[in-house]
């Protein structure tokens, strides 16, 4: 790490009541004493004082200062922070004044972090967890990436860790003691635990809720021209997101709404008719609606009685999609239509699972907390450990890989050599290894001030 001492704003450059500006480094007390403070407060203890800058003497702020001692800190160095009023001018002042002093810089995005997991204070998961918490929407975000702060990941990732070295071990004794008195077959026995570690490993590789949880899941509103999928994203959006039209076809683009949904960010995609089109843009947006339901989570096939009814293509959506909707249930069932001759596909038929009326907003509880199921279900919400990020899958794809070299080795000094590749790799998602070569990934989206 650079011996130079960082600073940044650590909260947000807008006006505001009060705003922090933080320092780590060892000219922490330089850097007070160049701005004019002379009686330095003790390690953690809140202090007021006036701050000048360094070539003037003029008054810049009076701040309350609160001073870190290496290592009790956390970035591990001395740190310092500055709560000063959050006006621009202060703050901008301030930061100019500590540009001027020789041996401070600023930080550079997420180098504070950085530093914490240089200086073994956190593992690499923790450091992510903190950019997911500054980043979380919903509050299924925050408890999860507060459970990964507190080390949900880090300790499964250990676990297995543990079970490796101890294979690897007994595997190696075998392997380098055979003269000596041990067990026989001491490093096959040794390798019959590997397909269950194997097993489990690989079904986090394919446990994708992590990942939803993290970027928010996607619904796709699908249906014939008329159903009211444009009425129900708006209804479900609480606000005009939509046009809404009798005609069928209004609507030609995909249309998306943000929301939180039990915690969870959702986005909402509203899409156009799916019917044989007729004119080239119409066409793009049936083309669009298919590529929107491909992409989505989750998708919400929508029917009413005044619509077509599905044929071809839409008997297999319907059959496929996650929830069956029978919309405009305020129109008397059974009633006839040139397009619907026998009226809506209801809940009561078996043929959806449930009725709603975006119209009156009858169903419109019961679709919200059906949609809230499927959303936590997607997410993963109720326990256990997820993958979090792509890296976080892509190491463990590494190891299972490894894994499968050992299960089918044809020695046993190459399966010991896949079980160390295995040990390594896995070592890689907490920086327990080759920490020096992941940082630039894992900092890759802080902003400055973390």
């Amino acid at each position: 790490m650079s011996d130079a001492t960082i600073f940044a704003l650590s909260t947000a450059p807008v006006r505001a009541a009060v705003a922090i500006i933080r320092l780590s480094g060892g000219d922490c007390v330089g850097a007070l004493t160049a701005l004019g403070v002379t009686d330095v407060p003790p390690p953690r203890q809140a202090a007021l004082r006036r701050l000048h800058a360094p070539e003037s003497g003029a008054l810049l702020d009076e701040a309350l200062l609160l001073r870190f001692q290496a290592p009790h800190s956390f970035t591990g160095e001395d740190m310092l922070e500055l709560h000063v009023h959050g006006g621009l001018a202060v703050t901008q002042s301030i930061l100019a004044a500590l540009s001027s002093l020789d041996g401070l810089r600023m930080a550079e995005a997420g180098e504070f972090t950085r530093r914490a997991v240089v200086n073994g204070k956190m593992d690499l998961t923790a450091a992510e967890a903190i950019a997911d918490l500054i980043d979380a929407e919903g509050g299924a975000q925050q408890a999860r990436a507060l459970d990964q702060l507190r080390g949900q990941l880090k300790d499964q990732a250990e676990a297995w860790r543990t079970q490796l070295k101890t294979m690897l071990a007994h595997l190696e004794a075998d392997l380098e003691f055979a003269d000596e008195d041990l067990p026989g077959g001491l490093g096959q026995t040794a390798l019959e635990g590997l397909p269950a570690l194997r097993d489990a490993l690989a079904a986090h590789v394919g446990d994708k809720r992590g990942l939803r949880l993290r970027d928010g899941v996607r619904v796709a509103l699908l249906g014939a021209p008329n159903a009211g999928k444009s009425s129900i994203l708006n209804m479900l959006a609480g606000r005009e997101a939509a046009i809404v039209s009798a005609r069928a076809g209004t609507t030609r683009d995909a249309i998306e709404v943000a929301m939180v949904l039990d915690g969870v960010p959702v986005t909402l995609v509203d899409t156009a008719g799916l019917r044989a089109a007729g004119d080239d843009i119409e066409r793009e947006g049936v083309r669009r609606a298919e590529q929107a339901a491909e992409q989505a989570d989750i998708v919400v096939l929508v029917s009413a009685p005044d619509a077509e009814l599905p044929s071809g293509d839409m008997k297999q959506r319907l059959a496929a999609a996650d929830l069956r909707l029978a919309n405009k249930s305020d129109i008397e069932p059974g009633t006839a239509s040139d397009k619907n001759p026998k009226g809506a596909l209801a809940a009561n038929d078996g043929s959806c699972d449930l009725a709603l009326s975006a119209k009156t907003g009858d169903g419109a509880e019961a679709l919200l907390a059906r949609l809230g199921e499927l959303v936590r279900d997607k997410a993963g919400l109720g326990g256990g450990v997820l993958v979090t990020r792509q890296r976080h899958a892509e190491i463990l794809e590494d190891v299972v890989a490894h894994l499968d070299a050992a299960q089918h080795a044809t020695a046993l000094e190459l399966a010991a050599e896949d079980l160390r590749l295995a040990q390594r790799a896995l070592g890689r998602l907490t920086g327990a290894v080759d920490v020096e070569q992941l940082l630039d990934i894992v900092f890759a989206d802080f902003c400055i001030g973390k």
